[in-house]
This record gives structure tokens, C-alpha cells and sequence, in this order.
């Protein structure tokens, strides 16, 4: 018998959905009584095992001795993808990585449910990569590879926004145009469609999506830079060499900035070259933090306190930021207008991508009855109020901005393989 499911694999959380008797979806709890799951694996040195989840957060910020992965999501159709990353003696690569962390999703959910989950529809955003048709289809295949290495025989695809839509049907009593503004850890989808009760269900769906579009920018982009606009000076960006004639190399701050990125800074020919920094930098102390922190393998916990940062300029005008690196400390004030600063040009390309989908609909901003916003992103003010003000006269819908996706999955799932 085919036990189907809808499964949301995230950059920063996953979920995994099912349909239950009633026909109701439901989130299968993964971690206790929590409906998500993080999406981040930690490999512990110390008691040679691996931690998912929160419980993977919790060892690496406790000191413990290991190496963290979390965005893996992002590498996909990209040529970090082809890399492996050391653990101790072993190296293991990226496909190798994700097919393990959904293998740990699927045992757990299967454990909740008591029953082996066979079938499966997995979210994709709309676009894995921008502009690059190719890419895209190498990184469905890459994730469908690792999905079935797990043991899902049947493995179908939905976009994410269309997933999210799917779930917010279930609730209209009439007719609807709809925008569904996805904005993920990695990823921001917009989907344009109508729903309505009478089209619930129908097998064939294509007519009622009116156009999709997708760019490769989320919370884990809005870190970055407000990393690298607030907490890189403080290591030496922008600084000069003590000869005035250049600025320092970008390329490691954008590194120490991009979660799956970081671990690259822990070569050692890497760091050997940031070392050599410190001579030439007319600013040597701020370097010299710098290196000690990627001596002490800081990166992601670095990373870690600026989107907790970000997260709290979501209700507060202003956070005090300290981040200690051996006897040295990184210092400085971030507030909610140099968060929307930091975040302009990449909220510019989100209203071109919506102003875009609008123009191949051939539907105005005032055809839009509702605005649902689903993904995390959505509660940085700076984003979801300027969002917000392109259609001032949109029901704006908040969804469960973590679930949502992986319910409408899973009704999905269920239309496609039954129970």
C-alpha cells in the first residue's frame, strides 16, 4: 500500500506533511513536539555521532569539538555541489550529506506515524538557480537523487508557492486572485493564481496558475549582508593596506559572511593567506580578529548572531551586537533602518520580480484580491511592508509562514498517490 507525504525541504527548516482519515493535512512532529525540523546537521568530533536539528544547534554552540552543515539546500545546481567537505578522516559529499539529513526526517516522521512512508511529493523552489534552465534541472535531479537513495519510491515535485496556495484554498469561499510571496532561508518564489472552492482538487491545475517567477535570494542573503554591511568593517572590509594603495581582498569576508561557504576559510592554505593580511593591513588588529576567529572556527556561530540580530530588528528599533573572539571583541549597533539599507538592492529585485509576474499575467496590482506571505523572510518589516505596499488594496494573508508549504504538500501528495 503507498503511504504518501508532502515534503519541504528547506535552506533553514524543513517540515514533512501528511493527509490524514478526515482529509485534513496535518504536520507529522519531527523534533519532540516540534513540527519543524532545522535544517542543520552537526557532526560531533567528540562522540564521533551526528545531531540534527535544534540538537545539532545546541552542541555547536555549546563548544563542542565537530563541523556544522546547514544550507545545503543552496548548493544545489551549483559547482560546490561537486566538492566534499571534510569529516575527520572521512570526506563526504554534498548529495551524500542531504540524502542523509531527509533520511533522518523520513525515520523520524515514519516513527511518529508508525507506518513507512513510500510516495512523496517534494517542494522545489521555482527557480533553484536564476537564469540558468540547465542548472536547474542538474539540482531536481540531484535532490531526487538523494531523496530516493532514502527509500521514497515515488517522488513527484511541486513548487513551493503553488504548495503554499494550495493550503490557503482550503479556506476561500469564492473566487480569488491570488500572490503568493514565498520568501525562504534561500530561495523567494512568487506564484499568481486563482483559487477557489470549486477548483479544489482538480487534477489538472495548470490554467489556474497564471504566472510564476523566482529569484535566488533569502534569509540566509539577508544575513549576509547585513554581515557584510555591520560586521565586517569591524574585521577590516573597506580598510586599506599600509601603503594606501589598495583596499583589502573582499572575497574572504564574503566567505566568512555565507554560511555554506565558511568552512572554505578552514583550508589551510586559506588561512595562511589571511595571515599574510595582517602584515600589509594598515589596520592589523581588526585582522588579527579576524584570523583568531577563523582559528577558532567561530564562522557559523558568528553568522548565527547576526541573524539573531536580524530576527530581533523584526520588533526592535535597534540591537547592541558584541561577539567575542578570544581576548578581542566585535563590537557595534545595528538598527532596523541599516537592516532595510543593507537589504535595499535585494528588495528592489524582488518588487522587479513581482512587477515582472504581473506583466506576463497581464493582471494589474488592483486585480490582486490577496497577498499571502508564507517563509520566514516575510516578518523582516523592511521586507514584508514594502511588499505590502505594492497592492494597498490586498487581504493580506499570513500563513503559517514554517508550515504552510509542507501542508499543501502533502494535500498534493495525497491527490497524486492517494493515502
Amino acid at each position: 500500500m503507498t503511504h504518501s507525504c508532502g515534503l519541504d525541504f528547506g535552506t533553514s527548516n524543513s517540515t514533512l506533511g501528511r493527509v490524514n482519515a478526515h482529509g485534513v493535512p496535518a504536520l507529522v512532529p519531527l523534533e519532540g513536539d516540534q513540527q519543524t525540523l532545522p535544517s542543520v546537521l552537526f557532526f560531533s568530533f567528540e562522540e564521533d555521532r551526528l545531531f540534527f536539528g535544534r540538537a545539532a544547534i545546541a552542541e555547536y554552540v555549546s563548544g563542542a569539538d565537530g563541523r556544522l552543515m546547514r544550507s545545503l539546500k543552496s548548493v544545489l545546481g551549483t559547482a560546490l555541489f561537486a566538492d566534499t567537505t571534510r569529516v575527520k578522516s572521512r570526506r563526504l559529499g554534498f548529495g551524500d550529506i542531504i540524502g542523509t539529513y531527509v533520511g533522518e526526517l523520513k525515520r523520524r516522521a515514519e516513527t511518529a506515524l508508525k507506518t513507512e512512508l513510500t510516495s512523496v511529493v517534494m517542494g522545489r523552489p521555482v527557480h533553484f538557480v536564476d537564469d540558468d534552465p540547465v542548472a536547474d534541472q542538474e539540482a531536481q535531479g540531484q535532490l531526487e537523487a538523494a531523496v530516493r537513495a532514502q527509500g521514497f519510491e515515488e517522488i513527484a515535485f511541486q513548487f513551493e508557492p503553488i504548495a503554499a496556495a494550495l493550503d490557503y484554498e482550503r479556506q476561500v469561499s469564492g473566487e480569488r486572485v491570488a500572490l503568493i510571496v514565498d520568501l525562504g532561508g534561500g530561495t523567494s518564489d512568487f506564484s499568481l493564481v486563482r483559487v477557489s472552492p470549486e477548483r479544489r482538487g482538480r487534477a489538472d491545475r495548470s490554467d489556474d496558475i497564471l504566472a510564476t517567477a523566482g529569484v535566488h535570494i533569502g534569509g540566509t542573503d539577508f544575513d549576509r549582508l547585513l554581515a557584510m554591511s555591520r560586521v565586517m568593517p569591524e574585521l577590516g572590509l573597506g580598510s586599506r593596506t599600509r601603503d594606501g594603495k589598495r583596499h583589502l581582498p573582499v572575497a574572504p569576508y564574503v566567505d566568512l559572511s555565507t554560511w555554506h561557504r565558511i568552512n572554505r576559510l578552514y583550508d589551510a592554505k586559506a588561512q595562511r593567506d589571511l595571515r599574510s593580511t595582517i602584515r600589509e593591513a594598515r589596520e592589523a588588529e581588526k585582522v588579527e580578529t579576524f584570523v583568531a576567529l577563523v582559528e577558532e572556527r567561530l564562522g557559523h556561530r558568528l553568522i548565527g548572531a547576526v541573524e539573531d540580530a536580524k530576527i530581533a530588528l523584526s520588533d526592535r528599533d535597534a540591537v547592541s551586537f558584541l561577539f567575542a573572539v578570544r581576548e578581542h571583541q566585535i563590537a557595534t549597533e545595528m538598527t532596523s533602518a541599516q537592516l532595510a539599507d543593507a537589504l535595499a538592492p535585494s528588495i528592489e529585485r524582488l518588487e522587479r520580480t513581482i512587477s515582472e509576474i504581473l506583466r506576463r499575467a497581464g493582471v494589474s496590482a488592483g486585480q490582486v484580491d490577496s497577498l499571502i506571505l508564507t517563509g520566514g523572510s516575510t516578518l523582516v518589516p523592511a521586507v514584508a511592508g514594502r511588499l505590502s505596499g505594492l497592492f494597498p488594496e490586498a487581504e493580506i494573508v499570513r500563513t503559517d509562514v514554517l508550515g504552510s508549504v509542507g501542508l499543501g504538500l502533502a494535500l498534493e501528495a495525497q491527490r497524486i498517490f492517494g493515502a
